[in-house]
């Protein structure tokens, strides 16, 4: 591969993090390390092969409540793999993609909402499985709440014609790690799992209020915008 080659995939690589709008609060350690990881991904995995690791990652998290319900809770550990593997391959696949110039947007982007949302509810139902008496209410809750953020970054996209997966200084690298830390947690805490999901709960559904009243104040203003340009035509 000669300079220039290498030049393009890196300006091709710059292009896909700027349309991102990441406002993370590990949005600079999580580019330096994708940035690191990219160009030694082997010819030979293509950017479906990551998406399809990063969907083994939820299955994996799926698995290790359905082990740890029946066996041991140990096996919980096995979902802070998962979600290790799951950002891996979620992280990784579009970005490749620009890396290597073969980019493929809305099919990228379709193909990783449709796994993220199936991931989501396989989470969800293993801590259904997990989980006793009513708190099970809240692996439901979860898979709602989750949604409705999924719902309000499509709308914020068509609306601002800006794709941002973040909730302000929150975004999926973050929740992965509190949701790891709360399964670590309830390895070391028995039952501690049933107080940490319904505060995770309460503090999405208060993040999603947050986030919808956004929303509804960009819609005004881009419909103000609209109908005055719609005057002076």
């Amino acid at each position: 591969m000669n300079q220039g080659q290498k030049q393009s995939k890196i300006e091709n690589f710059k292009i896909i993090s700027q349309e991102r709008g990441r406002t993370n609060i590990l949005k600079e350690y999580e580019q330096k390390t994708i940035a690191f990881l990219v160009p030694l991904i082997p010819s030979w995995i293509s950017s479906d092969m990551l998406t399809a690791i990063g969907f083994l990652g939820s299955i994996i998290i799926f698995v290790s409540f359905i082990l740890a319900g029946s066996i041991n809770d140990s096996f919980l550990l096995l979902g802070v793999f998962g979600f290790m593997i799951n950002w891996f391959g979620d992280s990784l696949d579009g970005r490749l993609a620009y890396y290597r110039n073969i980019p493929r947007k809305w099919y990228g982007f379709s193909l990783d909402l449709t796994t993220d949302w199936i991931g989501n509810i396989l989470m969800g139902i293993g801590y259904l499985i997990y989980a006793n008496g009513y708190w099970e209410i809240f692996g439901f809750g979860f898979v709602v709440l989750y949604g409705w953020e999924i719902i309000t970054t499509l709308i914020r996209y068509k609306v601002t014609e800006k794709y941002s997966i973040d909730s302000g200084i929150i975004g999926p690298t973050e929740a992965r790690f509190v949701i790891s830390g709360i399964l670590i947690l309830e390895v070391l805490l028995k039952d501690s799992i049933q107080y940490s999901v319904a505060i995770v709960c309460v503090i999405l559904f208060f993040l999603n209020i947050s986030d919808t009243i956004k929303l509804l104040k960009l819609a005004d203003a881009r419909d103000k915008e609209e109908n005055e340009m719609k005057k002076n035509e």
